[in-house]
């Protein structure tokens, strides 16, 4: 594992994942939203997002987590291995309110500067249909991929699975 690409709802705990493996694993952890986000919650120019995302994609070591359909298939391509956290989406929504009262007015540590955290009705509604609208997706993305797919449905599979690559580093 020396190209790491996880996937899933948002609330699923990707960032936090992300970090944990970048420990065990001595990998650098790059979120999408940093890319794709600027300060005071501004979108980054789309080709400018995507070429930031090319020049991580090069390198021979990284964690990337995030969604971000259109860079897909391209951070699949490179990728060595897939960790989708498919968490039912009751526990998504109850992880992201709770994230947004623990971040509330400041900006959480996996996001761009000056982007306090933030919880609107546009964002719960793409929680509660995410599940949906992104399984097929995700499963064409990975039809074909030749590395390794670890789909984890529950936090206490994704820390037995963490077990194992402790014992592994």
């Amino acid at each position: 594992m020396q190209r790491i690409l996880i996937i899933g709802s948002p609330g699923a705990g990707k960032s936090t994942l992300s970090r944990t493996l970048g420990d065990r694993l001595g990998l650098p952890h790059h979120p999408l939203d940093q890319l794709f986000w600027l300060p005071g919650w501004v979108e980054r120019d789309r080709a400018e997002g995507r070429a930031e995302l090319a020049a991580i994609l090069e390198r021979d070591r990284w964690i990337i987590d995030g969604n971000y359909g259109s860079t897909l298939p391209m951070r699949v391509a490179r990728a060595d291995t897939v960790i989708w956290l498919d968490y039912p989406t009751w526990l998504c929504m109850s992880r992201a309110i709770r994230r947004w009262w623990q971040y509330r007015g400041v900006t959480r540590p996996d996001m761009t500067e000056d982007c306090p955290e933030r919880f609107d009705l546009e964002f719960m509604l793409y929680i509660a249909n995410f599940r949906r609208a992104w399984r097929h997706r995700n499963a064409e993305a990975l039809r074909g991929f030749g590395g390794t797919v670890v789909r984890l449905r529950s936090p206490d599979e994704t820390d037995a699975w963490l077990d194992t690559v402790e014992r592994a580093a």
